[in-house]
């Protein structure tokens, strides 16, 4: 690994604007912006089909492709998302690609990193022990103790915590309630330092987030408990971006960490906007598939930060269309057709890269080349995996081709359409449902946001990220299939309205063996069984 001081000075940022967290990672002053001029970057977003639970190398190629990129002799970076520490311990493992093509260094990366997750874990839970310390003093506010809408939070996956009693102990210890936990993935505090542009933003947006309502039914926010300004102290250096370096030494910025199942499922507005201005291209990872974690880059994401997207790249790898198709790769063919159509959809340019896997064939890569450009759609192998920036050019080829195409996005829905509108939209023309039922209290619920003055915001789906549809059994390109709405919330802080489609949790569990039992840490200090 390079020094970070050099990795900066490769992009452009002079060392009186870098923190340094060791030798390897630093964090990036906002008061960079100030120096640089208007945005004259090309956005290119990086998506996929639908995932198997191991997923297809989405990173490992936006990593990929950005090195392939600055190979070429075009200054490129990545942005991508922080991980989280339920997914490293579980069973999909870290989040800073693998083989040749990674951030580095992956292990600090993949633990803790700079403590961005644990500074949206001590807000997020600041919150919490404000609320009920108003409610044990006398709660001024007039909190109704059935109405707090307000979680706690732990970076981990610990299903035990889905569903809680606090308070308990007698008087001393507050007022005994139901309460639960999310993982801080899906925290509204990670929503809100994802989307905000500064330090006023911030606060505003900290401010803005519901935490419950009154007696007489009118709204409690953070701002009412005076707890808005201390969130922010808490978050002050987790706004400044974190600057790393790929396997080959380009730089890369890695901040925020938003899941894209539960959340918006993209790095910060604040990285993007800063590498925009730096960098001739910037490639931006979004989470899961193009139903996911595109759909909300579209719709959320670059709304909120005013983005044009120039082109998009959409991975997947003959492990998934076999998954997709029952075992047969040409059956699963139609998955990867309503992703691409999906992006089109929007408007966007779109490349389609296969990340070659060991025992993949040239007779099957044959027969998936034939079927895109028989399509007429752009297709490459990528080989970062093995090979580095080597085995991404011809994906960043087809990519360079692709940005000669003008794009221009084309939204899903209106911001004033109704939200009941809103979801319809998204679930016909992206999952390609036949249409939304309703259960519980989603409509109720829907209903009353519009009612309270939400209903302009955008809305966030909350779905399962193994199906285009809502429930995980259905694979490849489900037809004929209607997705439930079981609830809906808002998180007014980070600007959208939550829906909740099917059996989806906020707090994940560890699977049976989970990865955390091939970890350890030798004599030397040497960490392994982390990737």
């Amino acid at each position: 690994m390079k020094p970070i001081t050099e990795v900066a000075g490769h992009a452009g940022i002079p060392e009186r604007y870098l923190e340094p967290y060791g030798k390897f990672i630093a964090k990036i002053d906002l008061s960079l912006k100030e120096s640089l001029g208007e945005r004259q970057g090309k956005l290119i977003l990086v998506t996929a089909t639908t995932p198997t639970p191991a997923g297809e190398g989405k990173t490992t190629n936006s990593i990929g492709l950005s090195m392939a990129l600055n190979a070429m002799g075009h200054r490129t970076v990545v942005t991508l998302r922080e991980p989280s520490l339920g997914p490293v311990f579980g069973v999909k493992g870290g989040a800073a690609g693998g083989g040749r093509s990674q951030v580095l260094p992956a292990d600090r990366i993949n633990l803790l990193f700079t403590s961005d997750f644990p500074a949206v874990s001590a807000a997020h839970n600041l919150l919490s022990a404000m609320i009920d310390n108003h409610v044990h003093h006398g709660d001024s506010p007039g909190i109704d103790i059935r109405r707090i809408y307000w979680p706690r939070t732990v970076d981990m996956n610990d299903r035990a915590l889905r569903q809680v009693v606090v308070g308990l102990g007698g008087r001393k210890n507050g007022f005994p309630r139901e309460d639960r936990f999310v993982i801080t993935a899906a925290s509204e505090v990670m929503a809100v330092l994802a989307l905000a542009r500064d330090y006023s933003d911030l606060r505003r947006r900290l401010g803005d987030i519901l935490v419950a309502r009154r007696h007489d039914l009118t709204e409690v926010h953070a701002r009412d408990l005076g707890a808005d300004g201390a969130m922010a102290v808490l978050l002050r250096d987790a706004l400044k971006p974190n600057l790393v370096q790929t396997s080959e030494g380009t730089p890369a910025l890695v901040h925020t960490g938003p899941f894209a199942n539960i959340a918006h499922g993209t790095n910060s507005i604040v990285a993007i906007d800063l590498a925009l201005r730096m960098f001739d291209y910037v490639v931006v990872e979004a989470g899961f598939g193009a139903d996911l974690g595109a759909e909300k880059f579209i719709n959320i994401v670059s709304r909120a930060g005013e983005f044009d997207v120039d082109a998009t790249m959409v991975v997947t790898s003959l492990r998934a269309l076999r998954h997709h198709g029952d075992g047969d790769l040409e059956r699963g063919f139609p998955n990867l057709d309503k992703h691409v159509e999906n992006m089109e959809g929007f408007g966007l340019p779109v490349v389609i890269a296969l990340n070659r896997f060991p025992d993949d064939t040239d007779d099957d890569i044959g027969r998936l080349r034939k079927h895109c450009e028989g399509q007429g759609w752009r297709f490459a192998v990528s080989e970062v995996f093995s090979k580095g920036s080597e085995g991404g050019r011809e994906m960043a080829s087809a990519v360079l081709d692709a940005l000669e195409t003008p794009a221009h996005i084309s939204y899903t829905y209106d911001l004033d359409d109704p939200l009941k509108t809103k979801v319809e939209k998204i679930a016909r023309r992206v999952y390609g449902a036949d249409g939304v039922t309703y259960s519980g209290s989603g409509s109720a619920q829907l209903r009353s946001l519009t009612k309270r003055g939400y209903g302009g915001l955008p809305v966030c789906v909350a779905k399962t990220p193994f199906s285009l549809s809502d429930n995980k059994r259905l694979i490849g390109r489900p037809t004929g299939f209607n997705v439930d709405v079981r609830g809906a919330d808002v998180s007014a802080g980070a600007g959208f309205v939550i829906v909740y489609m099917g059996n989806v949790n906020l707090m994940p569990g560890l699977p049976e063996e989970p990865a955390a039992l091939g970890m350890d840490v030798g004599p030397d200090g040497e960490i392994s069984g982390v990737f």
